[in-house]
């Protein structure tokens, strides 16, 4: 009877480890830790009864959301400068040295936007440092708790984004 070829289970793609300084790994996992769950899921803030707006937890909550956000936007930066360098290689054939120009290309315009972010996330940072965190810069109102945790270097209040966004529709 003829063997059948069965092929062997795919195995998941293995991600490289990501190693942090020295220096905070017990802080920067303990701010991870206190915003995930034991399944890795992010665990939203949970106000206290009668606690104010942008108390000292909820400004550690923030500023460790921030700091995590930073801290892997660093190691991704960190990732494509050596995968540039270790993939760079002249090919002698012209489609082979036009996709690896395209591949760096899209690394390099993803590294800009997320340049661009790192300025807002310390921006956010210097924010909270200055008590002016979690405020809209147009109304002043409360950007609310649900928000920042969504977009974390969000500027404006919902109503106050709602109103920028139509107008930025009409004049374009």
């Amino acid at each position: 009877m003829p063997s059948k070829n069965i092929p062997a289970p795919k195995k998941a793609a293995e991600k490289t480890p990501v190693k942090k300084p020295a220096a905070n790994n017990k802080t920067a996992a303990a701010d991870k830790r206190s915003r995930l769950d034991n399944a890795g899921h992010f665990v939203p803030y949970v106000e206290k009864k009668g606690e104010k707006y942008m108390s000292p937890g909820m400004q550690e909550h923030f500023r460790g959301i921030l700091n995590n956000w930073k801290t892997e936007l660093m190691e991704e930066v960190d990732r494509t400068v050596h995968h540039m360098q270790d993939e760079a290689a002249n090919f002698p054939d012209p489609n082979d040295r036009a996709s690896q120009e395209s591949e760096f290309t899209m690394e390099l315009r993803t590294r800009d936007r997320e340049r661009k972010l790192l300025k807002k996330i310390n921006e956010s940072l210097d924010l909270l440092d200055d008590g002016e965190y979690g405020y809209c810069e147009s109304c002043g109102v409360e950007i609310g708790l649900r928000r920042l945790e969504a977009r974390p270097t969000a500027t404006l209040c919902i109503d106050c984004k709602t109103l920028d966004e139509i107008r930025e529709k009409q004049r374009g």
